[in-house]
């Protein structure tokens, strides 16, 4: 027998038993978009430089080195071509880039390894006969590069989350704890009990909120699967509202999940927990990188944790919720461990929350992902937002099938009415910090950390706080904890925040100043002033003012650009939140970027690809290092400033690591740029780890108002 696994237990699995469990897995996974045949294929072929001499040698406890996947590429390539053997090549390593005709064998690239010499591998022919079959290709979007790629990626999903599977299953002895019974249809049910007592609404604000989850239902019910908006007021209940339309959708047309993708782990949680609260704790997956399934605490086993943390690996749950940094970058890894879930979304509803955030950097290849999702892969995508950021043209470009379809009713500006904006012009941070406290209740947005702390310094102490990424996660919702009790019993409460604020944090001003910026970003601001309606609009001011030149010099391009185009828009449109003026500033928006909307060219790159069509060369490799959504430059500093905290430094310092303990440990950090951790560092104040990550060891440089000291040139820590 030819053996492809062996359990501690002396258990033992054969090649024929694993790539025929796979195989069969792998078709499943592919069937949606047509691809069942060939992901049967891909299936039996992936393993079969197992049965070379030298592996089998290397499983009974030789200690030899040998490349199975390199030997499966190239017989799945005689038959299927270079897409397939992507995969193949890469089920255990990741996707290589393809490289060119003149890779040397050496090379790491797919065009090197199919060139290479491997270990004889001919008694596979025995047991395991591959076949040319017939599949449905995708419809091709663009030059048809693009579309190859992600279709290769969909399929190496399948592949590999079955190989995971089968191996797991043999692994333990039995398969682990995955997935939900719970269906569709009954997690509707769930939703309709909750929001049955909303039907009778006092206030013309209710009534119209109805109106909006009504035409939500009504939508997902009637409406065809495909690309969708949702245009919903601050206010208007769109959290709710797109998982009702998502439920009825999903329903209705045999979708089998659904994925809400939110821009900030500073908002997942208060939406996973609303969504656990309506549907049950059985169906929502809560994924990002501050989730902590507990897999290295002690005590008794927990059946649903464990369950849980299976399912974050490959999304096998009903309703998922997640980061965009964890869709995009996912949507672009070639890591089998990133990628193993991608084919989950196929047949899908896809929510994407405050849809402008997606960063203008990696636009265009994030709107092609969308396109090729909703037209290949049957999953229906609904861009979800009170500012939509006019990508109907983009999507339109790429197919006429795809022009968005507006979910909501048209809902006159008035009903959701909540503030006043008023341009004051200039403001020293003096002149600032003179108005706020004025305020009993105020809250200021700007946009450098440097100036939330120069004007928290400036504030009455008493009902003053500060939030900013200098501060930990765990101590930002401390400090929101206590923000919201405040602002209930009508203390006097003054609030400087960097832009963290804006998006979803449910908070309640009577006023919000926010330093220029772009026009969503003011928008999303001005969400946070009389969010209930409670107020009258003269007692409800969002103040817009300039902030010294000196924090505007230093905002990155990225933030550069939208507070010009703001400007510029909002000369001919005063009207702030006015729909014209929204959708005007991000059509220029669009127009002034140009080419930076790809600034790392992802989607060119893909598509060159199949210049040569019998060798499509994809930059998979690359393209998954350089695909970051988030500045990558910055570096975690563990802060010890509780006794939880304490204990994790402590158990990092002593050496113990799991991904459990990293993830913790998010918790209690703050990540800073490369310069300031030099500086840091050179004050003698870290213990540097070498997961990337250190531990404040001079703690005065910690602040409870304000987080962790920015540092001078001399190293000084600046505390106001």
């Amino acid at each position: 027998m030819y053996l492809a696994h062996r359990a501690e237990d002396g258990r033992k699995q054969s090649i024929l038993e694993h790539d025929s469990n796979v195989a069969a897995l792998c078709a499943a996974f592919a069937a949606p978009f047509g691809a069942e045949e060939l992901g049967r294929e891909v299936g039996l072929a992936h393993d079969i430089g197992k049965y070379s001499r030298a592996f089998q040698r290397r499983i009974l406890g030789e200690n030899i080195q040998t490349d199975h996947s390199t030997a499966g590429a190239q017989e799945i390539a005689k038959y299927f071509g270079w897409l397939a053997a992507y995969c193949v090549a890469g089920h255990h390593g990741g996707l290589p880039d393809g490289g060119g005709r003149m890779d040397a064998p050496s090379a790491p690239t797919l065009s090197g390894r199919l060139k290479r010499p491997v270990e004889p591998y001919g008694d596979f022919s025995d047991e395991i006969r591959l076949e040319r079959v017939r599949f449905r290709p995708p419809k091709v979007l663009g030059r048809g590069g693009f579309t190859a790629a992600f279709w290769t990626r969909m399929l190496f999903s399948c592949l590999v989350d079955a190989d995971y599977l089968d191996t797991e299953a043999f692994m333990r002895g039995s398969p682990p704890p995955r997935g939900s019974d719970v269906t569709m249809e009954q997690l509707l049910a769930r939703l309709e009990d909750y929001i049955a007592p909303w039907w009778d609404a006092k206030s013309d604000l209710n009534r119209v909120r109805c109106d909006i989850l009504r035409a939500c239902m009504e939508a997902g019910q009637t409406q065809a699967p495909g690309l969708f908006t949702l245009t919903v007021p601050t206010g208007g209940g769109k959290t709710i509202s797109s998982l009702a339309f998502a439920l009825r959708h999903a329903a209705a047309h045999g979708k089998k999940r659904i994925i809400y993708v939110i821009p900030y782990t500073s908002i997942i949680e208060q939406t996973a927990d609303t969504f656990r609260k309506v549907l049950g704790e059985d169906a929502v997956l809560e994924h990002h990188s501050n989730v902590d399934f507990g897999d290295d605490e002690s005590g008794p086993p927990d059946p649903e944790k464990a369950r849980k943390k299976l399912a974050a690996e490959n999304w096998d749950l009903p309703v998922v919720v997640t980061t965009a940094v964890q869709f995009f970058e996912s949507l672009f890894a070639n890591k089998p461990s990133r990628c193993r879930k991608l084919h989950n979304l196929a047949d899908s509803v896809i929510i994407f929350d405050e849809a402008q955030t997606i960063p203008l950097p990696y636009l265009l290849p994030c709107v092609r992902a969308i396109a090729e999702l909703t037209v290949n892969y049957g999953a229906s995508c609904v861009l979800c937002t009170a500012t939509q950021p006019a990508l109907g043209p983009m999507f339109t470009d790429i197919s006429p099938e795809l022009a968005p379809r507006e979910i909501a009713p048209a809902i006159p500006s008035q009903i959701f009415q909540r503030v006043r904006y008023e341009k004051i012009g200039p403001l020293s941070d003096e002149a600032l910090a003179q108005r706020l406290n004025a305020h009993n209740q105020a809250l200021c947005v700007v946009s450098t950390r440097k100036q939330a702390q120069t004007v928290y310094g400036l504030l009455n102490r008493e009902g003053s706080f500060h939030l900013s990424t200098l501060m930990t996660p765990e101590h930002r919702r401390a400090v929101l904890k206590t923000v919201r009790e405040r602002l209930d019993a009508g203390l006097p409460c003054r609030v400087v925040s960097t832009s963290l604020i804006e998006a979803g944090v449910d908070v309640d001003f009577p006023a919000v100043y926010r330093a220029e910026a772009g026009l969503d970003s003011i928008v999303q601001a001005a969400g946070r002033c009389n969010r209930e309606g409670k107020r009258p609009l003269d007692d409800s001011r969002v103040y817009i003012f300039q902030p010294d030149s000196a924090y505007t010099v230093t905002l990155p391009h990225s933030m550069k650009r939208p507070l010009e185009v703001m400007r510029s828009v909002t000369r001919d449109f005063p009207a702030l939140d006015a729909p014209e003026t929204i959708e005007r500033y991000f059509t220029a928006l669009r127009q002034f970027t140009g080419e930076a909307i790809d600034s790392k060219r992802i989607v060119p790159r893909f598509e060159d690809g199949v210049q040569d069509p019998g060798r499509p060369s994809f930059p998979f490799a690359e393209a998954a290092r350089e695909f970051r959504l988030i500045d990558q430059d910055t570096r975690a500093v563990l802060i010890p400033r509780t006794d939880e905290a304490r204990a994790l430094a402590a158990r990092l310092q002593s050496g113990e690591r799991s991904r459990a303990l990293l993830r913790k440990a998010g918790q209690f950090s703050v990540n800073v740029y490369e310069n300031h951790f030099n500086a840091l560092n050179a004050r003698g104040a870290l213990d540097i780890l070498e997961e990337g990550l250190a531990v404040l060891t001079n703690t005065t440089l910690y602040s409870e108002d304000t987080g962790l000291a920015l540092l001078t040139d001399g190293g000084v820590g600046i505390f106001l």
